[in-house]
């Protein structure tokens, strides 16, 4: 048992509080991570707002980078001194782990979405009284997380942490939606609706493919900017004649439209924009959504629901490093950095658009 420092909430809506708390040691196949950064996702934000009270107080926090301090004795993946990336947890038994689709685990929701590990247990504690962790398998807004192996990528000494960091969630959703899932071929043209963390991560892997033109939207200007800056062709803002833009910016409608924003106004309007026989991705946290079905079959529109890019992050997260190395996927140009303990600003600059992608940095 060791004392750490992590994010606490309370209670569901309650801020995030920076507390003295227990950690276990890892068990045999779980790995110490010492903390060197973590990306705040919108999914952390969501969560803490909609997450059941009986399964509070909670540590969140879900896209995670550090160095492995200690490993457990079944531990083959990573040694001491290892530099890694965190991401989501998964069984790696079930036929979507065995087809190479672990964020469709039969197990993820008791893995990542139970407040603890697959048997109920938990590795943190507050006061003597057990502390819900084990978000995304990891819930690494703390100093120090304990990690089952399977959650770990062993990334290059030299990977700046700011970088590394948004690579397990934020960087393989959209990344890995356009270059897992959709797989345009070069020449497609393709829109992102929302130019958040993942939205511009989407972005960055469409044009590294040649997609022509990539659209982005949103209704911040200095995130339209970054997007142009990032190699979209056109950067609009949402509203009146947004849809009959796009239809003209692509030649009479997108062949691939990316929603990141969750809003169902702008889903039905993806659809809207997509030319015939079109695919749109969903990715952004929301609720109900109608379509005009019949305006779906006219068109021949496929809809795709993506979790984790459809990612195999094992394989996967290397492959976005080394787009990185090769300039292609700019990850850090997302990146503003805030110390760990000023976590509440990270979060203001997230809401008020300042940030496109904070990430916590520990000393």
């Amino acid at each position: 048992m060791r004392r750490v420092r992590a994010a606490v909430v309370e209670a569901p809506g309650a801020p995030f509080t920076v507390r003295d708390v227990e950690l276990e040691d890892p068990r045999p196949r779980e790995a110490l991570v010492r903390m060197t950064a973590v990306g705040v996702c919108h999914t952390d934000l969501a969560m803490r707002e909609s997450w059941p009270r009986q399964l509070m107080p909670m540590v969140f926090g879900h896209e995670g980078a550090g160095l492995v301090e200690a490993v457990g004795e079944e531990v083959t993946g990573v040694a001491p001194g290892d530099r890694v990336c965190l991401t989501f947890a998964r069984c790696g038994a079930c036929g979507e782990c065995a087809a190479g689709h672990p964020a469709y685990c039969h197990a993820a929701q008791a893995l990542n979405f139970s407040g603890g590990r697959d048997d109920g247990s938990t590795p943190l504690s507050l006061d003597g009284a057990p502390l819900r962790a084990g978000f995304f398998g990891q819930s690494s807004f703390a100093t120090y997380a304990v990690v089952h192996e399977r959650g770990l990528v062993k990334i290059p000494a030299d990977l700046p942490d700011e970088v590394a960091a948004p690579l397990g969630c934020g960087g393989q959703t959209g990344a890995g939606t356009v270059l897992n899932r959709l797989r345009p071929p070069p020449g497609s043209s393709l829109v992102v609706l929302g130019a958040g963390g993942v939205g511009l991560s989407a972005l960055m892997a469409a044009v590294a493919v040649g997609c022509d033109p990539v659209v982005a939207v949103d209704p911040v200007a200095s995130r339209r900017a970054l997007a142009v800056e990032l190699g979209a062709h056109a950067a609009l803002p949402p509203g009146d004649g947004l849809v009959a833009e796009l239809r003209d910016l692509t030649g009479g409608g997108a062949r691939y439209v990316v929603e990141t924003t969750g809003r169902p106004e702008m889903a039905r309007q993806a659809v809207v924009a997509l030319r015939p026989r079109g695919e749109l991705a969903l990715l952004g946290l929301g609720g109900e959504v109608t379509f005009d079905v019949m305006g779906l079959l006219a068109k021949g529109v496929r809809v795709h629901g993506v979790i984790e890019g459809d990612s195999d992050p094992g394989t996967f997260v290397p492959e976005l490093i080394g787009l990185y190395r090769r300039g292609l996927f700019p990850v850090g140009r997302l990146v503003t950095t805030f110390p760990f303990e000023e976590i509440g600003a990270a979060v203001a600059a997230m809401r008020d658009g300042s940030a496109v992608k904070p990430v916590l940095v520990f000393p």
